[in-house]
């Protein structure tokens, strides 16, 4: 009824949580109204994934209390929070490769052994793929999905759960501006029905876009909550990292020699989308080039034909002007080819291992062994100059890099990726395959001014990214993918937004190339 304030659908008292040293949660409080969004800010390792978990029941707080719709939610028990109506979709996915997207979503809700009662679940997926602009195939395995696919996925998941409390955990780092504003719209739509939204996002023009209400985390407590209405990019900005965070100065490029060029490429496709066809691309040193384009369109065989997981089908590919004869990945990182890859829990981190084992992994031989013998202090110091020189939020060397949030991991593998040839030994090509998703606004500014010092020193980037206002501050030349084809170059400010964008979506795509 008008005026009728809407009930407490999640309440988080006191929430507190340690992992060894590190205090990641330390008495974290706040209230979500039905249908309401609430935007959860903070830089990475600010606490907000382990809260988040703390409320699914992936793990247990230390202290505290968490209430769904006025009754008490018990602790580390993932059933009891979507029995309570919970839902969460989660940053790094949660699904099976081996099973359908159908067996993926209903895991859980019941046996689905008589054709009636899977053909009943295929028809509500189809139909919450449709209201929510995220359609996937039912039937197809996960394996085949591209990374966008697969976060439709995920929240489908939560969908069909039918969640009063939805956790969303960057739940547009890998979907297009349209793709993203078609779940905007959605959300409000469910909102309105009263779901309740917990929203976390490091793009805060999204925040603003979508919250009624913004907590802000700054070291594992609540810095200040702000009303949308009431705020600004500056203030959050602020709150977050303690002062505003200014955009990157870029000089003018001094293009250099060729380091690696492609000349008519064509490889092989995979689970990541087509192969290339009929590539041609020079990377210089001493430049940026950037390569924009849809997730799924042939961003993975170009960035594992150059990482050496991939070879040629046909076409010219070399390195300083020389065709490599046996290409590996080991062969890659000997030529100086420094990788950040697009996932870093799938290509870039091994989340068992250790922080000191992971940042030495690609190196063992050639600079951390000594006649056969793993050189563990020199590891361990250059694990520790990594965590000191890329502020990462760790408790130590010795902690197992799973237990990182995502952005600390990222600037572990960056700064694996830029120092680990040891003193002197820049790398020649660094390929920068989405290296600040999933960043907070300090962290990608930092990684923004790391690539810039690179391309100074000479150093040819590829930089493959979704996000268009990425690609064109960063980039001196820029390049679409589409369908395994490559656009001609087009040097910065070249292109508008929605010209890049119709090239992405594959129009003009042939009129671009026959200009080129």
């Amino acid at each position: 009824m008008p005026g009728h304030a809407p009930r407490e659908a999640l309440r988080l008292s006191g929430i507190t949580r340690s992992f060894g040293a590190l205090k990641a949660n330390d008495d974290i409080s706040f209230a979500l109204a039905e249908g309401e969004v609430v935007a959860l800010l903070g830089e990475n390792g600010a606490g907000k994934t382990t809260l988040m978990n703390i409320l699914f029941g992936h793990y247990v707080a230390d202290a505290g209390r968490v209430e769904v719709f006025g009754q008490a939610l018990a602790p580390g028990d993932p059933r009891a929070a979507i029995a309570a109506g919970v839902g969460m979709v989660h940053q790094h996915f949660t699904l099976a490769e081996n099973l359908t997207v159908l067996e993926n979503i209903t895991l859980g809700t019941g046996p689905l052994l008589r054709p009636a009662r899977k053909g009943r679940a295929r028809a509500r997926i189809r139909a919450l793929g449709e209201e929510f602009g995220l359609a996937v195939a039912p039937d197809a395995p996960v394996s085949s999905l591209s990374v966008g696919e697969r976060q439709r996925v995920e929240i489908l998941k939560a969908l069909y759960r039918e969640a009063r409390v939805l956790i969303l955990d960057e739940p547009t780092a890998v979907l297009t501006p349209m793709e993203a504003e078609a779940l905007f719209a959605t959300l409000r739509r469910l909102v309105a029905r009263g779901l309740s939204v917990i929203f976390i996002s490091h793009k805060l023009h999204e925040v603003l876009a979508i919250s009624d209400r913004v907590v802000v985390l700054r070291h594992g407590r609540v810095a200040g909550t702000r009303a949308v209405a009431r705020t600004s990019r500056e203030d959050l900005t602020a709150l977050m990292v303690g002062a505003e965070v200014p955009p990157p100065a870029i000089a003018p490029a001094r293009p250099g020699p060729v380091r690696l060029a492609l000349r008519g490429v064509s490889t092989r496709g995979g689970v990541g989308g087509p192969g290339l066809r009929g590539v041609s691309l020079e990377l210089r040193g001493g430049e940026i080039t950037g390569l924009a384009g849809v997730s799924g369109n042939g961003q993975a065989a170009l960035a594992g034909l150059i990482a050496g997981a991939l070879r040629p089908v046909s076409g010219d590919f070399e390195i300083e002007g020389a065709a490599p004869a046996r290409w590996s990945a080991a062969e890659a990182v000997a030529r100086g080819i420094a990788r950040i890859p697009e996932d870093r829990h799938a290509e870039g981190a091994i989340d068992a291992m250790s922080i000191a084992e992971n940042v030495i992994s690609e190196r063992v031989r050639s600079r951390f062994s000594r006649r056969g013998l793993l050189d563990r202090r020199g590891a361990r110091a250059f694990a520790e100059a990594l965590i000191a020189g890329y502020d990462v939020r760790c408790p130590g060397p010795d902690a197992r890099i799973g237990l990182l949030s995502g952005g600390n991991m990222q600037k572990l593998i960056l700064g694996r990726a830029l120092e680990g040839g040891g003193e002197g030994a820049e790398p020649a090509v660094i390929l920068a395959n989405q290296p600040v998703r999933g960043l907070d606004i300090g962290a990608v500014a930092a990684v923004h001014a790391r690539l810039l010092d690179a391309r100074a020193r000479g150093a040819a980037i590829l930089l493959i990214s979704e996000d268009l206002d990425e690609v064109r501050a960063l980039s001196d030349r820029i390049h679409v993918i589409s369908e395994g084809r490559l656009s001609p170059a087009s040097p910065r400010g070249a292109l508008s937004v929605q010209e890049l964008g119709a090239l992405m979506a594959g129009h003009g795509f042939a009129e671009a190339a026959h200009a080129g």
